[in-house]
């Protein structure tokens, strides 16, 4: 198992080596001048031409892009060209917010789509099986501002029961991790009804049953725990994007997480800021992979199994 996540891990040197290039070539394709937003309004041209030399922008794209990564690989993601502060400390003081609705909202999904996804699997092809993949449909369907905007107009606007923006306690987190989360129940509720099915179907469940196990025991203890590999995938990866950042709702609710932060740094075209959270988010969606890949060997003593014979 040790050498197995070491490998994975230095996997991830490549990973945010191409990331790296793609996002800094990407805002360099986009056009638009960083010196024109940062200059005041009434700037003179040699204003401007001091501003991009002091930042660098006058050098090539190459020569650009290898003194970023020079600073990368000794610590520094670099310098805001808008705020003038260390990328990494603004990254990090806006990740816990991140974390705190990410983290909110897979629990949200969890609760709804676990036990919804078991009922249904039980009850396959009746009126409740239908009225399930329904509500998975919708929430697969509907897009994440819409429903945001509908909780806030009832919940806010008209009932006055919960703030509508911002990062106050724990009220200010309820609607945002209900508009995140009902999407995220939606394609665990279809991956956990297909998963159950799978194995309501195997020997082993009739086997429980003729031996006189409690119906309960059957579903919980034989049948969820052999459907947990795709559950547990589906979740790690639904955990992996909204970690790095859930834009939409974070636009909407004005909370002020990773995903508010990249998005006004590309429409400030604030490069070194963009490529930083990019790269530091990347890194954060591998390290969710390989925690994935240890809950496997968990739940699963198969695959615990197979990673001890690779490393003999």
């Amino acid at each position: 198992m040790g050498r197995y996540l070491l490998k994975r891990l230095l996997l991830m040197i490549p990973v945010v080596l191409i990331t790296s290039l793609v996002i800094y070539g990407a805002m360099n394709l986009t056009g638009g001048d960083p010196a024109l937003a940062l200059a005041p309004d009434n700037a003179t041209e040699a204003q401007v031409e001091m501003i991009r030399e002091e930042l660098g922008l006058n050098d090539p794209f190459i020569v650009r892009y290898l003194k970023y990564m020079g600073g990368m690989l000794k610590g520094d993601l670099g310098t805001s060209y808008v705020t003038n502060k260390d990328v990494f400390k603004t990254y990090m003081q806006r990740l816990p917010n991140t974390l705190e609705l990410g983290c909110a909202s897979v629990f949200v999904a969890v609760l709804i789509a676990i036990p919804l996804g078991i009922y249904t699997a039980i009850n396959q092809n009746t009126w409740k099986d239908n009225v399930g993949m329904v509500f998975a449909l919708f929430g697969v369907s509907m897009p994440n501002f819409w429903l945001g905007l509908m909780l806030v107009l009832l919940f806010s606007l008209r009932l006055h029961w919960l703030p509508s923006s911002g990062r106050n306690g724990l009220a200010s987190l309820i609607l945002p991790a209900l508009t995140v989360g009902m999407g995220l129940a939606a394609l665990i509720t279809r991956t956990t009804r297909s998963s159950m099915l799978d194995v309501l179907r195997q020997d082993y469940m009739r086997t429980a049953r003729a031996k006189g196990a409690d119906e309960r025991r059957v579903i919980f203890r034989h049948g969820l725990k052999n459907a947990l590999i795709p559950i547990i995938t589906v979740i790690g990866m639904q955990l992996s994007n909204v970690l790095t950042g859930s834009v939409l709702a974070e636009t909407v609710f004005a909370w002020p997480g990773v995903g508010r932060l990249i998005f006004d740094s590309i429409s400030k075209r604030d490069t070194p800021m963009v490529t930083g959270c990019i790269i530091l988010s990347c890194v954060l969606m591998s390290l969710v992979n390989v925690l994935v890949d240890v809950l496997y060997a968990f739940f699963d003593p198969r695959i615990k199994a197979q990673y001890v014979r690779r490393e003999r």
